[in-house]
């Protein structure tokens, strides 16, 4: 991409958001989705974005499309439905996607894509809002190699550590199993936690034998706040988020007839949570455990 390409993103939420500051940053013309989910976009318009009414129009107009929406019925719906992506999908157009998605829908989606006239990519990410906003991502890609070198000045611009996964699909893979080993150590965490204050654990202590121990992980250093000072601004990742994604990784575990009996124990802790805290921040299991009859 040695030229600027018109790009379209459509998902302006907490991770969308920093993503279309970045790359408006670094010159590209950008359109987004109008949506009514969408973070204030003053400063996107400031920056020169457009606003585009319907997913058609704004396929129409770009040579790339990233997808930064929930999870996949939010991607199916804005590709499908009637003025979606596909309607208005130009020769070449290329789509990626960064929501984290079931890896045998992006195959299909693909498919779709392809048989569309356009190009894809699965190109899910890992950190939160804060990463977010300084251009500091990490992007698991999924796709063609010849695409993703064609792509990845783009991709650079909101993100420092970007890897190459495989094939179409290969991305989201990898991004289950990264959020359920990350969302697993949270459960396991937030269950100890609460273990502890019915031990009359001396949280310092604890927190302080984890560090120096086997319990030291990003996990824990991201957990600390919220532990020390009910801080959750650094882990600003909703239960229902949570519930949807360790979900999402039983059913690719189920659909490769893969183990998954701790994982089924950790889905059912966060659809317990989410039942009633659906948008609360992941740390707030914490106190949900510990208040569990």
């Amino acid at each position: 991409m040695s030229e600027p390409k018109r790009i379209g993103l459509i998902g302006v939420g907490l991770m969308g958001h920093g993503i279309a500051m970045n790359i408006a940053r670094h010159g590209y013309p950008l359109a987004f989705l109008e949506h009514p989910g969408n973070q204030p976009v003053d400063d996107l318009l400031a920056a020169g974005a457009r606003p585009m009414s319907s997913a058609e129009t704004l396929a129409a107009e770009c040579d790339v499309v990233i997808l930064c929406v929930t999870g996949t019925p939010e991607v199916e719906d804005v590709l499908f439905r009637p003025d979606g992506i596909i309607a208005g999908l130009q020769q070449g157009t290329v789509v990626i996607d960064c929501s984290t998605a079931v890896p045998s829908s992006t195959v299909r989606i693909a498919a779709a894509i392809d048989e569309a006239g356009g190009r894809f990519l699965d190109a899910p990410m890992t950190r939160t809002p804060k990463e977010a906003a300084e251009g500091r991502l990490n992007l698991i890609v999924g796709g063609d190699r010849a695409l993703f070198d064609e792509c990845r000045p783009l991709l650079a611009c909101y993100a420092e550590n970007i890897v190459h996964a495989g094939p179409v699909g290969a991305g989201h893979r990898l991004k289950l199993l990264h959020n359920y080993v990350s969302l697993g150590f949270t459960a396991v965490l937030a269950e100890a936690a609460a273990c502890a204050a019915r031990a009359d654990i001396d949280l310092a202590v604890l927190l302080d034998v984890l560090s120096k121990g086997g319990g030291h992980s990003v996990v824990l250093d991201r957990m600390r706040p919220f532990l020390e000072a009910r801080d959750d601004s650094g882990f600003r990742f909703t239960l229902a988020n949570a519930a949807k994604d360790t979900g999402y990784y039983v059913a690719m575990a189920e659909e490769l007839d893969a183990a998954r009996t701790t994982a089924e124990a950790i889905r059912q802790t966060y659809v317990w949570a989410a039942q009633a805290h659906a948008q609360a921040a992941v740390p707030a299991l914490v106190d949900l455990l510990a208040a569990r009859p």
